[in-house]
């Protein structure tokens, strides 16, 4: 998923920001490098602050403009500093990086990063859906680059990780299927008379209460396999006890 996260450099002039941001976005799982009309790059001082992330400089992709760098995206957010006579829909940087994790699961999207002096351009706002602004203070409001590309970078890590354990949990909860009940209700009164818990020869209500308790209880795949084990488990130290006493 984080590999449809385009981070986009747009004209930057410092080659030691570029090594920077290649430092900052490994260190949050995130290798997707885009540059258009570097100024200098490739360049030893790039590679230098990349410090361990050369991979990431050595995959960037290197683009003579803006349009081909957004090629295939569905989704591009700017980042900008300052306000514009225009205002943009604006976003704040966990808003932006939640959308950027959702977006990128149906296809590539794209964070766009300007020129350290000036920014993003309007023209270069006018390809985004959106633009996010990282709060600060107001009498120093202007970011480094590669500051500024981590900050970001940080939220988008966060906002995957949120997403992932959603879906882990999702997964866990998935309720269970009425046959994957009737089997386990089966292998419950199995094991019942096995441990002559359950006479079968006058069962009463035992199965009935017991169907009612779980089904109450409404049990996820996750807690049916735990069951399920604890059952076999009993089983198999019956047998061996079983084993042991004809011996």
């Amino acid at each position: 998923m984080l590999s449809n996260i385009r981070i986009v450099l747009v004209r930057p002039t410092h080659p030691g920001n570029v090594g920077a941001t290649a430092r900052a976005l490994k260190n949050m799982s995130l290798r997707t490098l885009y540059l258009v009309a570097p100024e200098d790059y490739p360049s030893r001082e790039a590679t230098d602050r990349a410090v361990g992330a050369a991979d990431v400089l050595q995959s960037a992709v290197i683009c003579g403009s803006l349009d081909e760098a957004l090629r295939g995206c569905h989704l591009v957010i700017g980042t900008s500093a300052r306000a514009r006579r225009i205002e943009w829909p604006a976003l704040d940087p966990g808003i932006c990086a939640q959308r950027l994790v959702e977006g990128a699961r149906q296809g590539p999207v794209a964070l766009l990063f300007g020129q350290e002096r000036t920014g993003l351009t309007n023209a270069e706002l006018d390809l985004c859906h959106f633009v996010v602004t990282i709060p600060s203070d107001k009498q120093y409001s202007s970011l480094n680059l590669a500051a500024a590309v981590q900050i970001l970078a940080y939220e988008i890590y966060r906002a995957a990780a949120g997403a992932a354990a959603s879906a882990m949990e999702a997964g866990e909860g998935r309720p269970v299927s009425s046959d994957d009940m009737q089997r386990f209700y089966q292998h419950l009164e199995e094991v019942l008379q096995q441990i002559d818990f359950l006479d079968p020869a006058n069962p009463r209500l035992l199965m009935r209460r017991l169907m009612r308790l779980f089904n109450r209880a409404a049990l996820d795949h996750n807690e049916m396999n735990i069951m399920r084990g604890i059952l076999t488990a009993i089983q198999k130290h019956r047998t061996k006890l079983d084993n042991n006493s004809k011996e």
